[in-house]
């Protein structure tokens, strides 16, 4: 290493909140090095934090503060500049630093000048029960990263109280799951590492009707919409939507756990729907149930 990098490269305590003044330049310093590990689940465990990459997810992780230290290159924090002042001001260290040293970090290819250390943000499940949840959407062994993380997104643009990652499914702190979440990790609740049977009896006892998602169901998501559209059936109530894996689906043991197992109507000549594809048609169609209709007579709230 040259004498310049290491000036560089040089790391001096800063109060929380506080810019660094040095911008780091050598990409195979150790401070480097650690922030590039967290792209693996060990390191990530070890540190108790998270990559977030790009102005999109770090716009949506300073809110939540759940930023601990925010590196950029010195364009990317003036361009970005509100947003680098609230994340210092909820806490979080500022750190400049080079094109290269941000690649080198980053999980990505081109993480758009900004990258984010964060804080884990899940919650236990006692925490969603009582808040008494009115739509969440579980997730059993669900493996596949993006999967995961584009249900968890489908499920806060539907509305949803929390997501629950069962024992056995993806790391939610993933960066393709981070990545495929579009921010929406940071602003609903989510439960990892619980087991099918607990979540399920916790959700029941919490006031949700528990459906399953599956191809083959009893009962058809169609007429399940029409009965919630006259106050009736379990969509008319707080829900619970259970899905399983891309391949395989849910087991017959974990349909058994469920209220009703239900299937999305196919009205065309597809074989079937994606997992993400499915469950954001089954979000939608109990956050329109819950919606307070509109009498088409007086235009006044139903």
């Amino acid at each position: 290493m040259s004498a310049s990098a290491a000036q560089h490269d040089q790391h001096q305590q800063h109060s929380p909140g506080r810019p660094a003044t040095a911008v780091l330049a050598n990409p195979r310093s150790e401070r480097v090095r650690s922030v590039s590990r967290l792209a693996g689940r060990p390191a990530r465990v070890r540190a108790g934090a998270f990559l977030a990459e790009g102005p999109q997810a770090v716009r949506e992780a300073v809110p939540a503060g759940a930023v601990r230290d925010l590196y950029g290159t010195p364009e990317a924090l003036e361009r970005h500049g509100a947003l680098v002042e609230e994340a210092a001001r909820r806490g979080a260290t500022v750190r400049p630093c080079t094109d290269e040293v941000l690649a080198a970090m980053a999980d990505t290819v081109a993480p758009q000048g900004l990258l984010a250390v964060c804080r884990p943000v899940d919650v236990p499940l006692a925490d969603v029960l009582d808040r008494r949840p009115r739509l969440v959407a579980v997730l059993a062994e669900v493996r596949d990263p993006g999967n995961a993380g584009t249900v968890l997104r489908a499920a806060d643009a539907a509305g949803a109280d929390a997501v629950v990652l069962t024992s056995g499914s993806v790391d939610l702190y993933n960066p393709k799951c981070v990545r495929s979440t579009a921010g929406s990790l940071f602003h609903l609740d989510v439960v990892t590492g619980v087991g099918l049977a607990e979540a399920v009896a916790g959700l029941r006892s919490a006031g949700a009707a528990v459906l399953a998602a599956d191809g083959e169901g009893e009962d058809d998501l169609d007429d399940l919409a029409d009965a919630a559209a006259d106050g009736e059936g379990p969509l008319a109530g707080p829900v619970a939507w259970v899905f399983g894996t891309e391949a395989h689906g849910l087991s017959a043991a974990d349909r058994e756990l469920a209220d009703a197992v239900v299937r999305v109507p196919l009205h065309g000549r597809a074989e079937s729907l994606n997992l993400a594809t499915a469950a954001a048609v089954c979000l939608y169609a109990a956050a329109r149930a819950h919606r307070p209709r509109t009498s088409r007579a007086t235009g006044a709230r139903a």
